[in-house]
């Protein structure tokens, strides 16, 4: 039988190929073509209508990288084809990959009415079911000539990845522009013919209906005349009426298809060209919305549908309609499918913000799931996030790609930091671009582990990250596998519907406690160093604004700047985007990137610098504003005052040659090689160096991934390290507070300044790199004389422990992680903390003492740069610099505080007034994280604060304004949470806080 069956096979694959499919279409004329090229980027529609072609010839080549090109087709429609259905087949030289990698283009009729896209999956245009004869055909294709930057194997450096350096060469050459008969009989044939072999394929092989199944082919390529396949179609199909219509078994596996066209945001690709694949995806769709019946499409990111109203209405207008219907559907409620690793506190909730308003004043429309399918990884604290926004489901695939673990659930309860429990689904088909392939939905079935309690998963159908939707043929398919024996059932879902009915049947599901790590893209923590500093700097940057700029209005009447914060935060969140953020993006991207942040710099620090000057009015007087949550030399958190003079760091030589710093709370001796030999706790009597070790050790690795070369870090990096101990010079500072080092390597260069300031337990560490090397890891390192099997790293609203072992395979995969602005080690009594101003990769081991003595050194390293050329071949060249601070003695509440310091420096102004925090809090375990006038325009104040240390905490928060009321609201601002009111004396406003628990208040004045 196995040899009747491969017969079967081989012989399917060749008629079907040979025979079958190109009778499909079995007569075609050829349309005249021209076209016009634009000169530089794209033009709006009406110029490119508008536009003269010269005429063009099937075969031309075409399009420099990253052109535009606007293609006239015209023709008329042979009078002998009247009655029959008439499509465009036009194909502007795509190759096999999937749609979205390479060429593309939207087609407008002559009134600029958007058709649909082209792709290389998607190549028709209907123009008439049937049609009359003799009509006139013209039709406009605006084509972009995206060059093909991703091969998979070899992945090469290339020039493409920016027009700056793309060069000219054309892309890509016309391959067929016709008018053609469609025979849908045919068409069909293929369809049940395509599903019955993929059916065949995966059904046991011994099994009654795999023997059906393949009689039941053979039978029907009997039927086909090879000679005349248009003509006996119809009876092949008749042969396979009973295999098709024999129903599913009661236990198959459920499946939920969601239309879907995961559109990555930027990528291999600018934002700009995202725009417009946007357009031409959502052109598909709500022509196939219109086409088929049954048929649900869903989109996330709400950035994207705000680039369609914007820039296409014309496209925006039906997807409205298509929304109104009930067909296209707004998913996940996030302003971006965004990384969720690095996005700070504030910037992860300001995703749902912005992106649950965006569905809510377009269409009336409350998200309740967060769907994010290819993001890397999700942090600890996300679970509380997602409900404060009034959401309560998750969706992802990436987990699958793990390389090391098999995640154990496809449905469960996500539990994170503070409790919070989200019902999360990963899809078992294991791709977020089914097509409908048997093998895909055979997988799923088997794939699936939670059989026997559940049976409900979820696909998401159609071509993807560049774009291109569901096509026709995947419709149809899903149709014959509505209810089809020995095949999962599928049906066009919501993913609302698939999560109400998951929940249902699955009341008590298995739970997972902390991060859903992603073993691989590890290194995505640390690439494109600048694009992570510009996303820093800016959640950074927005909280002063916000903050300043409310205590001023209330204050001081200051215009608070509603509209400039609303866009500048809504291009921070689009830049925090899966591939933008974690540096994975082409040179294009990653430049745009840095020119966007350093215009937001400059936008937020007038709106600071106004407001505070509102504040401040005009003197004399020097004066401190203090933007962190904790107060700081007298001066309270969220205000401005005279500080407190500091006593002095003094700088002596080193016995044994180097330099001491000592401010009278550490001690810190540094070698003739800029190396910290010792970091002395003067209160505690206690060394925090390793002995035998030295920190502020820069080590340099070699880095060359098996794959995804901007994406990953393999383990095996560590087998080679070159420890950076050469300097130039070690030179005590002229401040006497700090000692400069300078190092060369290979052809970069380090300058390194260590400041003890006075009276504070830090030592800050300010780095420069002029950084020129090829595929390597640079990392700072911090040998402590700690024992600790886990240690603390800030996230999202709190922070989350990973252990310093190795004891499984789990804590192994783990040997890059992200933290915020702060890790945090400790024995009982006493801790370390190292904090930064900008870097999220790090890592974390444990050793032998080097001396000899039972006990174990833990190393905590902070990745700084790594130098991948793929995709963009100059990744990180040029000067870097990074601000760390290594704090002996911190316990976790001070390891939060100088966290919050060192990325909100405090600034120095002259005027006539001391200000009074707008809002102040009693205990420095609750941080408030944002103070900000409410969106709407009401002038109410916003307040959003969490509890920090991991425990439970009472605080009193005191308004410096009069309260009229007080009350708890969701992340949009709306009334709601699980927790009780408030008490509130006046001004005054008691809450009580469970460990790392997240609360929002509106105080109306």
């Amino acid at each position: 039988m196995h040899d009747d069956r491969t017969l079967v096979e081989a012989r399917l694959r060749r008629v079907l190929d040979e025979r079958i499919r190109p009778a499909v279409y079995p007569e075609s004329v050829p349309l005249q073509v021209a076209v016009w090229h634009a000169p530089g980027e794209p033009v709006p529609v009406e110029e490119g209508l508008a536009a003269e072609p010269e005429p063009v010839q099937v075969g031309a080549r075409w399009g420099a990288p990253w052109g535009t090109s606007w293609f006239r087709v015209s023709g008329t429609v042979p009078e002998a084809w009247a009655g029959r259905t008439v499509e465009a087949l036009l194909d502007l030289g795509f190759d096999e990959n999937m749609p979205g990698f390479q060429c593309e283009g939207l087609v407008y009729r002559p009134d600029g009415t958007p058709v649909k896209g082209l792709n290389p999956r998607n190549q028709w245009v209907r123009i008439g079911t049937p049609v009359a004869g003799g009509e006139e055909v013209v039709l406009h294709i605006e084509a972009a000539s995206n060059p093909v930057i991703l091969d998979y194997h070899p992945f090469l450096p290339t020039q493409l990845g920016d027009r700056e350096t793309a060069g000219h060469e054309p892309q890509y050459a016309l391959t067929r522009m016709d008018l053609a008969v469609f025979d849908e009989p045919v068409w069909q044939l293929v369809m049940d013919l395509e599903v019955l072999g993929e059916l065949m394929a995966e059904l046991p092989v011994d099994s009654a209906r795999r023997h059906d199944v393949l009689r039941a082919v053979e039978r029907a390529l009997d039927a086909v005349d090879l000679q005349d396949v248009n003509g006996t179609a119809g009876r092949a199909r008749a042969e396979l009426t009973g295999v098709l219509s024999a129903p599913a078994v009661p236990s198959a596996h459920r499946i939920s298809a969601v239309g879907h066209a995961h559109i990555d945001s930027a990528w291999l690709w600018p934002l700009r060209e995202t725009v417009r694949k946007v357009a031409r995806t959502t052109s598909n769709m709500t022509a196939l919305i219109e086409d088929e019946p049954e048929f649900v499409f869903a989109m996330s990111q709400a950035q994207q549908w705000a680039w369609v109203k914007e820039h296409r209405p014309e496209v925006w207008a039906r997807v409205k309609k298509a929304v109104a219907e009930g067909r296209f559907v707004p998913a996940g409620g996030m302003w971006v499918e965004s990384d969720t690793n690095m996005p700070g506190s504030e910037a992860m909730a300001r995703q749902f913000v912005h992106g649950k308003r965006f569905f809510l004043d377009e269409f009336g429309i409350e998200n309740e799931e967060a769907w994010l399918p290819d993001t890397f990884g999700f942090a600890a604290g996300l679970p509380q996030i997602i409900k404060a926004a009034g959401a309560k489901w998750l969706l992802t695939q990436k987990i699958s790609w793990s390389q090391t673990n098999k995640f154990p659930h496809h449905t469960f309860q996500w539990e994170g930091i503070d409790g919070t429990r989200i019902f999360t689904h990963f899809p078992p088909v294991d791709t977020y671009n089914c097509s409908m392939k048997g093998r895909e939905l055979a997988h799923a079935a088997r794939n699936f582990k939670d059989k026997g309690r559940a049976r409900h998963s979820l696909a998401p159908t159609g071509w993807g990250d560049g774009g291109g939707g569901t096509t026709r043929e995947m419709v149809a398919k899903a149709a014959r596998l509505r209810d089809l024996e020995g095949s999962a059932t599928v049906v066009w879902e919501t993913p609302r519907a698939f999560f109400e009915k998951a929940e249902a049947e699955y009341p008590e599901p298995p739970v997972w406690v902390g991060e859903l790590y992603l073993e691989l893209h590890r290194a995505t923590l640390t690439s494109q160093a600048k694009t992570k500093q510009g996303n820093r700097r800016s959640e950074h940057l927005l909280r002063e604004a916000e903050l300043w700029a409310a205590t001023a209005a209330v204050r001081n009447g200051f215009p608070y700047p509603y509209e400039e914060l609303d866009r500048i935060w809504k291009t921070v969140l689009l830049h925090q985007f899966h591939d933008i953020l974690p540096g994975s993006s082409i040179a294009w991207v990653h430049r745009e990137a840095r020119a966007t942040y350093e215009r937001i710099a400059a936008e937020l620090e007038a709106i600071t610098g106004a407001a505070q000057r509102a504040l401040a009015g005009e003197g004399t007087r020097h004066l401190v504003f203090n933007p962190a949550p904790h107060s700081r030399h007298g001066v309270p958190a969220g205000g401005a005052g005279t500080p407190s003079l500091p006593q002095g760091t003094h700088v002596t030589p080193r016995t044994a040659v180097g330099h001491v710093l000592d401010n009278g709370l550490l001690r810190i001796e540094i070698d003739a090689h800029g190396l910290v030999v010792s970091a002395y706790d003067l209160d505690a009597g206690r060394e925090t160096v390793a002995p035998g070790r030295a920190a502020n050790l820069l080590q340099l690795h070699p880095d060359f991934p098996n794959m995804w070369d901007a994406w990953d870090v393999d383990s095996f990096y560590r087998n080679t390290v070159t420890d950076l101990t050469d300097a130039e010079s070690v030179e005590a500072g002229e401040d006497g507070a700090s000692v400069r080092i300078v190092r060369s390597f290979g052809a970069s260069r380090v300058t390194q300044v260590l400041t003890l300031p006075p009276d504070e337990r830090r030592l800050v560490i300010d780095t420069e790199v002029d950084w020129h090397e090829t595929e390597k890891f640079l990392k700072l390192a911090f040998p402590l004389d700690l024992h600790a099997e886990r240690y603390a790293s800030e996230t999202q609203f709190g922070h989350a422990f990973r252990p310093t072992h190795t004891n499984t395979s789990w804590e192994a995969a783990k040997f890059e992680a992200c933290n915020h602005r702060f890790v945090h080690l400790e024995e009982p009594g006493w801790g370390v903390a190292v904090v930064n101003d900008s870097t999220y990769g790090h890592d974390v081991t444990r050793t032998v003492r080097a001396d000899g003595d039972r006990g174990t050194t833990t190393t905590v390293r902070v990745s700084l740069l790594r130098a991948p050329r793929f995709p963009d071949p100059e990744t990180d060249q040029g000067v870097h610099r990074f601000r760390h601070a290594l704090v002996p003695g911190a316990s976790i509440g001070d390891a939060v505080r100088e966290g919050w310091r060192i990325n909100l420096p405090e600034r120095h102004l002259t005027g006539a007034h001391e200000v009074a925090p707008l809002v102040a809090v009693d205990n420095d375990a609750v941080v408030i994280t944002a103070v900000k006038l409410a969106d709407d325009g009401s002038g109410d104040v916003v307040v959003r604060f969490h509890e920090a240390h991991g425990g439970r905490a009472r605080a009193t928060l005191t308004a410096g304004f009069e309260v009229a009321d007080v009350t708890v609201t969701d992340l949009l601002e709306r009334p709601g949470g699980d927790t009780e009111p408030p008490e509130r004396d006046g001004e005054r406003i008691t809450v009580r806080l469970r460990p790392f628990q997240l609360m929002t208040l509106r105080l109306r004045r």
